[in-house]
């Protein structure tokens, strides 16, 4: 069944986590994407542990390349101009993700690219935009989460901000917005016919993402702090250490959950006081010895008899093995082309008449998968294409 984004296709010259994110998403609705890449200077992701069995090549690239075609590449050479303006008369998109000036160095950028065909989508990713003071600045997930304030109200007020275990600037910021904003450009051009350049901060989308407290701190100018809101501690509405180390969640702040949840911890009495009581540390302390008085799968089959907004920490082995996720389509086998599949975590949007499709795990650069028929698909002859091999082109 063809995808939703059929006929859309993608050059993909991104590495690391956000772009290679985004682009697979694409992928799995349909869209022709060709990854450029380096066969001399390897994506660090593709050597993030752990490896697919018998190779060194990652999961995390296996995953991040599905559906793609991949070819190799070296942008300094001189002769990819040619290659790439061919490529681009007919490609739709263009995601890249190096600092601000490297693609105008290349002639990839933006401007250039709109000469050989004016239609197209031109999306950049990086971790402070494209303009400003910050632009040539390097940084990482948790420097861009810093400089949002997210983290100056997340964490504990006795050890400050904490890291955490997935990149949210990098997805839910970099990759996602960079999703919305080729989907959106691609309905503009549909209706107009004019491509555009999209220019995704990072750091801008996670400061968006500072939806309920940025917004108040815009109308009233009060900081918040650790522990001292509703939804960071300050609060019933937390995390709570079970006796056998486990933990679970309380997010019950409707008074229909959080009478449910104090009648099952044997506290009715806490009921008047609602989720944010006036002496909210005193109950706190309370109901975290009641929860550490049993242990985790005691207190599930407890709270499984009522409404009240629990539920478990859980670990990546619980969850691969849960019937919800199980049930929601969420681990797919995905063809290795060796015979062999691959199980990876499917994409999360469920169409009624387009499903996501999954074709292929991603590649590794070092092999040059798909170059030498994108090469020959391009109009190169045989000759050419050993010639280009020969010289260092594909590096």
């Amino acid at each position: 069944m063809p995808g939703a984004l059929e006929g859309v296709k993608v050059l993909d010259f991104t590495t690391l986590l956000p772009g290679p994110y985004a682009t697979m998403y694409l992928a799995d609705m349909g869209a022709d994407v060709l990854r450029i890449a380096s066969r001399s200077r390897p994506d660090l992701v593709d050597f993030f542990p752990p490896y697919l069995p018998g190779t060194r090549f990652s999961a995390a690239s296996a995953q991040l390349g599905r559906n793609k075609r991949l070819l190799t590449l070296n942008l300094k050479d001189p002769r990819v101009l040619k290659i790439i303006h061919r490529l681009i008369s007919e490609y739709d998109v263009v995601v890249e993700q190096f600092r601000p000036g490297v693609m105008a160095k290349l002639k990839l950028d933006y401007d250039s690219l709109k000469a050989v065909n004016p239609a197209v989508i031109y999306c950049s990713i990086t971790g402070y935009g494209q303009t400003g003071p910050m632009r040539d600045r390097a940084g990482h997930d948790m420097n861009y989460m810093s400089r949002s304030g997210v983290m100056s109200y997340s964490g504990k007020k006795e050890t400050g901000p904490s890291l955490m275990g997935i990149q949210i600037a990098d997805v839910a910021s970099g990759s996602n917005n960079a999703v919305i904003g080729i989907l959106a450009a691609i309905v503009y051009r549909n209706r107009t016919g004019k491509g555009q350049a999209i220019d995704i901060s990072m750091t801008d989308g996670v400061v968006a993402l500072n939806a309920m407290y940025g917004a108040g701190f815009l109308v009233d100018g009060c900081n918040p702090e650790r522990e001292k809101t509703l939804l960071n501690g300050g609060s019933l509405y937390d995390f709570y250490e079970t006796s056998d180390g486990g933990h679970i969640s309380f997010g019950g702040l409707e008074p229909q959950f959080f009478t449910n949840f104090f009648n099952t911890i044997g506290k009715p009495e806490f009921i008047s006081g609602g989720v944010s009581p006036k002496n909210i540390a005193e109950v706190k302390k309370e109901v975290r010895e009641i929860i550490r008085s049993r242990t985790k799968n005691e207190w599930l089959d407890i709270f499984s008899r009522t409404d009240a907004c629990v539920e478990p920490v859980m670990t990546l082995s619980e969850v691969f093995s849960d019937p919800l996720i199980l049930e929601r389509g969420m681990v797919v086998d995905v063809p290795s082309g060796t015979g062999k599949q691959v199980r990876q975590i499917a994409n999360p949007v469920k169409f009624s008449e387009t499903p996501p499709e999954y074709r292929s795990i991603g590649v590794s650069a070092a092999g040059g998968a798909h170059t030498k028929e994108v090469m020959a698909g391009l109009g190169f002859s045989e000759k050419e294409i050993e010639e280009f091999e020969k010289t260092g082109l594909f590096d």
